[in-house]
């Protein structure tokens, strides 16, 4: 599978799942990377995810390394991030038949609610591709930042051979003022939206809690 293909949702959920257009170029080599961030202090305060959930995703995280070692080896460069407990795979396999695996594994892990399968087959990619993703993700979250709009913690930001992927609860406002904003960040080849969507009441019952 190209990374233009529709992802797959392995349970049904609410979520926006948006890919944009442009090409990428791809290059090769390394092994098995897990991605996720701690959660602690003010930003666990602010964050519209429960803190229950919020736990709930590190550990999801946590135990993605250690299953996807097992079920690939070394075989793959892979990330997988989860917020509110949907849970995305971004990187390279080498084959459709480790893109499942991958999938299956995860989804196995305990409190995982669905699972978007962005995977793709091509060569693994460099440490120089990779390095660069990590700036464009600094760019997208300081642009964030400038903009204003959205709280910045409120949309996750995790960038593969230069696709940005957006995660968060947010209005459907949101949404498109983050998709703009992560749009005009200089390098960035798409956008993709992991979006779970809420309405205007909801954000204010979360806000006033």
């Amino acid at each position: 599978m190209n990374h233009t293909q529709r992802p797959r949702l392995t349970s049904t959920l609410a979520v926006f799942v948006v890919a944009g257009a442009a090409s990428v170029l791809m290059s090769a080599c390394a092994p098995l990377l897990i991605g996720g961030a701690a959660v602690s202090g003010a930003l666990m305060y602010s964050d519209r995810r429960t803190s229950g959930a919020q736990l709930e995703d590190q550990s999801i995280e946590l135990k993605a390394g250690p299953r996807l070692k097992e079920a690939l080896g070394d075989r793959a460069h892979l990330n997988v991030t989860s917020y509110n407990r949907l849970v995305l795979i971004t990187g390279e396999v080498g084959t459709d038949a480790d893109r499942e695996a991958a999938e299956k594994a995860i989804a196995a892990i305990d409190n995982v609610r669905s699972v978007v399968n962005e995977a793709a087959v091509t060569m693994l990619t460099s440490l120089s591709t990779r390095s660069n993703d990590a700036l464009l993700t600094t760019k997208v979250k300081a642009a964030f930042i400038d903009d204003g709009y959205i709280q910045a913690n409120a949309v996750k930001v995790t960038t593969e051979r230069g696709i940005v992927y957006l995660m968060g609860r947010v209005t459907e406002k949101e949404a498109a003022k983050a998709t703009e904003v992560a749009r005009g960040v200089g390098g960035v080849q798409k956008v993709v939206r992991v979006f779970e969507i809420i309405s205007d009441a909801e954000l204010k019952a979360i806000e006033a809690k």
